[in-house]
C-alpha cells in the first residue's frame, strides 16, 4: 500500500523556517512564521494564562471526557467574546475545536454535507491553508480579488464585482480581522455592503477570526463579524484563540454556526457534534478550560486584556516606526501602509525575486508572496529592515 504514496507539496512556511535554522548568520531576521513574538524574540506565556494553569492545577480533580462539542461554558464564553449581544445565544450552535484550523476544517465539511454543489469564494490572497484544506475536502474553489498592489490595500471595486458571480447557496469566505496575509481590512461601510450582496444573492458569509484584538482592539475587531452575524440567515464562523491568548500549542478553536430561526438551532448543534465525533472525537480541553477560566474571573480577564492590549500597541508601534523608517530612507509615503495595515502581517506587495535577494543579501526571512510578520521585528532590527527594503528596490 505505501508504495503507492506520492510526495505532498512541502509547505513554504515549514520549509522557510528550516533555511532559518540552518542560516549561521548572527544578524538573521524571521519575519516568516505566523506567531506571535515580543522584543526578545520570545513567544511568551501570558500571566493570565499562567495564573489559571496554576488555579487549574489546584483545583481540577479528572481528565475525563467533557464532550463531543467540548464544554458548553467555553462556548458561551467566546460566543460571548467574539459576538457580544449581536445574535441571540439560542440562535448559535457552537463546538470546540483543536485550533482554528480544526474550525475551519470542520466548517469546510459541514459545507460538504449540506451542499455538496457550494462553491467557496476565498479572497486572493488568502491564507494558503484555506486552499489546501478546501482542495483536499473536495470543495470547488473561486478566488476573488481583495488586495490592490498599487494602494497595498483592498480592492473594494474589484472584490464586489467578483462576488456578484457567485450564485445562491455559494460561500463567501471572509477574514474578520487582521486579514491574513495582507493586513489590509474592510471598514464598516464596506462590511455593510458585503452584507447586502450576501443577502441579495443568496450567499452564505463564513468567517475565520483569528487575531481579535491584534488590531484595533477587542470590541473594534469583533464588528465586521458581529454585523455579518446579525444581518445575514446563516453564517459559519471559525474561531481561534492561539494568538490573543498565547496558547498556540494547546490547540483550541470553535465553530460557530449561526441561523436566524432558532428552530435550526439543535440540528445544527447535533451535526456538530457527529462531525466531531467522525473526525477526532472530543476536542482538547486544557486551552479551552484556561479561556473559559479567564474570560469568566474578572481579575483574570481584566490582565488578559491589558497584556493583549501591551501587545496589540506594541505592533502598532513597529508598524509606525517601521512606515516612518521608510520614508525617511526614501523621500517618499509610499510605505505609508504599513502603518494602516494590521494586525501581525504586512504584504509589501513585491516580487519572490527580490523577497529571495533580502534573505540572500540581509538575512531577512519573509514568505515569498512578501508577506512579512510585524511581531518578529524590535525597535533594532526595523532599520535593519528598512534598508534592505530599500537596497533590494522594493
Amino acid at each position: 500500500m505505501f508504495e503507492t504514496l506520492k510526495p505532498q507539496p512541502a509547505d513554504k512556511i515549514l520549509a522557510l523556517m528550516q533555511m532559518y535554522r540552518d542560516d549561521p548568520r548572527a544578524d538573521k531576521i524571521d519575519l516568516g512564521v505566523g506567531v506571535y513574538k515580543n522584543a526578545e524574540g520570545v513567544t511568551p506565556v501570558m500571566r493570565a494564562i499562567k495564573a489559571a494553569e496554576h488555579k487549574l492545577w489546584e483545583e481540577q480533580t479528572s481528565k475525563a471526557y467533557v464532550g463531543l462539542a467540548g464544554d458548553p461554558a467555553y462556548s458561551d464564553a467566546m460566543i460571548k467574546l467574539i459576538l457580544g449581544d449581536a445574535v441571540a445565544r439560542g440562535n448559535i450552535a457552537a463546538a470546540a475545536t483543536p485550533g482554528g484550523t480544526g474550525a475551519v476544517r470542520q466548517a469546510f465539511e459541514l459545507i460538504k454535507l449540506a451542499n455538496p454543489s457550494a462553491r467557496v469564494f476565498v479572497s486572493d490572497p488568502t491564507w494558503p491553508n484555506h486552499l489546501s484544506i478546501l482542495k483536499y475536502v473536495g470543495i470547488e474553489t473561486v478566488t476573488y480579488r481583495y488586495f490592490d498592489r498599487e494602494t497595498r490595500g483592498v480592492n473594494f471595486d474589484a472584490m464586489m464585482e467578483d462576488l456578484k458571480g457567485a450564485n445562491k447557496g455559494d460561500v463567501v469566505l471572509l477574514h474578520g480581522c487582521c486579514h491574513n496575509p495582507t493586513g489590509a481590512n474592510l471598514n464598516k461601510v464596506q462590511w455593510q455592503e458585503v452584507i447586502a450582496l450576501l443577502n441579495e444573492r443568496g450567499l452564505i458569509p463564513m468567517i475565520d477570526i483569528a487575531y481579535q484584538g491584534f488590531g484595533d482592539g477587542l470590541e473594534e475587531d469583533a464588528l465586521g463579524v458581529r454585523l455579518v452575524a446579525s444581518s445575514c440567515p446563516e453564517v459559519l464562523i471559525a474561531a481561534s484563540c492561539s494568538k490573543n491568548f498565547g496558547i498556540y500549542r494547546e490547540r483550541t478553536g470553535l465553530l460557530m454556526a449561526v441561523s436566524n430561526d432558532a428552530g435550526a438551532q439543535g440540528l445544527n448543534q447535533g451535526t456538530l457534534a457527529f462531525l466531531n465525533r467522525q473526525n477526532y472525537s472530543f476536542p482538547p480541553d486544557h486551552g479551552a478550560r484556561l479561556v473559559t477560566m479567564i474570560l469568566n474571573d474578572e481579575a483574570l480577564r481584566a490582565d488578559w486584556a491589558a497584556e493583549l492590549e501591551e501587545t496589540r500597541l506594541g505592533m502598532l508601534g513597529l508598524r509606525q516606526q517601521l512606515a516612518d523608517e521608510l520614508q525617511r530612507l526614501t523621500g517618499s509615503d509610499r510605505f505609508g501602509f504599513i502603518a494602516q495595515h494590521r494586525g501581525m502581517f504586512s504584504l509589501l506587495g513585491t516580487t519572490p525575486e527580490l523577497v529571495e535577494k533580502m534573505r540572500v543579501d540581509n538575512g531577512i526571512y519573509m514568505v515569498a508572496d512578501s508577506r512579512l510578520n510585524i511581531a518578529g521585528l524590535n525597535a533594532q532590527t526595523v532599520p535593519v529592515l528598512a534598508m534592505a527594503i530599500v537596497d533590494a528596490g522594493v
